[in-house]
């Protein structure tokens, strides 16, 4: 499938991308590849991320292989409207983050003609849709579903294995917290379990 760039469309005609899977999938890698294309072209591009995932950077959106491109940080989705205004490609990471408002907030991005490229998770800890990206999805005209690599039997991954303690929804980490599993190793209920075969690793229960 190829993904139109705005020269390709008539005048004012927007739509929303939507680049959706588990952590260390190449989410935010594919999100910053089409966001430079972009700016190679001449385009207006903002990019923005929600204040809460300050993991890597304030002021940049950076891959988990350490890709990155400046963006603004944005507490609610709605400030989205105003800071793009002058925008024709809008990029916006972590939106599993943000919650039900964004999805007004890219339609009417899109209607008003932009291109609004998201990135995401699409499924939580315990491997239940993240919301708002299932119903980004719904309404998105390009989807990209990524895969990561199973640390455990190399299989594709997924799904999201949180690794340390809490049962809270939102818990930011990298590969400190979590790990991409299968679905076969996949254990939501177990988050002690590592890949060295701790006690109901899935490893040791074939």
């Amino acid at each position: 499938m190829t993904i139109p760039t705005q020269h390709d469309s008539p005048t004012k005609v927007g739509w929303i991308e939507v680049i959706a899977g588990c952590m260390f999938s190449g989410k935010t890698e594919e999100l910053i590849r089409r966001l430079r294309r972009a700016q190679i072209g001449r385009q207006k591009v903002a990019i923005f991320k929600p204040r809460i995932d300050t993991r890597y950077s304030n002021d940049h959106i950076v891959s988990h292989s350490e890709l990155k491109i400046p963006s603004q940080v944005v507490g609610q989705a709605s400030e989205i409207l105003s800071l793009a205004k002058d925008a024709q490609v809008v990029g916006i990471d972590e939106a599993q983050f943000f919650d039900m408002s964004l999805l007004d907030v890219v339609e009417q991005l899109a209607n008003d003609g932009k291109r609004v490229i998201i990135a995401g998770l699409d499924q939580d800890y315990l491997g239940k849709p993240f919301e708002p990206i299932p119903q980004l999805l719904a309404i998105a005209e390009y989807i990209t579903k990524t895969l990561a690599i199973c640390v455990v039997c190399g299989n594709p991954a997924d799904r999201t294995q949180r690794i340390t303690g809490g049962s809270e929804r939102v818990l930011v980490g990298a590969m400190d917290s979590y790990e991409a599993r299968c679905r076969r190793c996949f254990s939501p209920h177990h988050p002690d379990t590592r890949i060295t075969g701790l006690p109901g690793h899935p490893s040791g229960n074939p």
